[in-house]
């Protein structure tokens, strides 16, 4: 998992953003982007000419690390995304959104989306009252996430509850921090994704 992160924050280096991957560390000074906004190494500031495909390339393994998913799986949200009516690029950003492990990333029971998906796969979560362990499940608008009873009381999760309300949460979730819960209250819209991703990019890598 360490290799995976520090990975993740080598490409967030070279794009030049903010990925989240190391939690609370990404909202400090320690951040690498805050401490060397350029790539790591001796040319890390030289300039080099890349291809609209290198962009797009670029834009779609960017958002794929992002949301921890790998190309076969990423492959078929983007279809799924391209069946639906309206905006494609729209439509995955949405379903990306609204997978349960970053759904419990947003709500702030975990400080990066690969521990929420952990914290999934352990069967932490209750999604209406019913047990689930898929990550990748689509949270609908109304639906209710709970931490289970006995996970109340881990100070690890309460932690990144309460560092997550000190950031401010996203206005589509009503989070209960009492009764260590969240509600969605309507699906995200584009504006409410701060990210800073082109998913036009991605559209124009598949269509190719």
């Amino acid at each position: 998992m360490a290799r995976y992160v520090d990975s993740a924050c080598r490409l967030c280096r070279r794009e030049n953003l903010k990925m989240m991957l190391k939690g609370d560390r990404c909202f400090s000074d320690k951040c690498a982007l805050e401490r060397r906004p350029y790539p790591p190494g001796m040319h890390g500031q030289s300039r080099k000419k890349i291809t609209d495909y290198g962009i797009q390339l670029r834009e779609k393994q960017k958002v794929k690390r992002m949301y921890g998913m790998l190309e076969r799986q990423f492959r078929v949200f983007y279809a799924r995304a391209a069946a639906m009516k309206g905006n494609t690029g729209e439509n995955l950003l949405l379903m990306l959104e609204r997978r349960m492990d970053n759904m419990v990333y947003r709500m702030g029971f975990a400080a990066t989306r690969s521990e929420a998906r952990q914290l999934v796969r352990h069967g932490h979560f209750r999604v209406n009252g019913r047990k689930t362990t898929i990550p990748s499940l689509l949270i609908k608008a109304g639906d209710v996430v709970t931490l289970r009873e006995r996970s109340k009381k881990n100070a690890k999760l309460a932690a990144n509850l309460e560092s997550a309300e000190r950031r401010g949460f996203p206005g589509w979730l009503e989070v209960n921090r009492e009764a260590m819960q969240a509600t969605v209250k309507a699906y995200p819209a584009r504006d409410e994704i701060t990210i800073p991703i082109q998913e036009q990019l991605i559209v124009e890598l598949y269509s190719k």
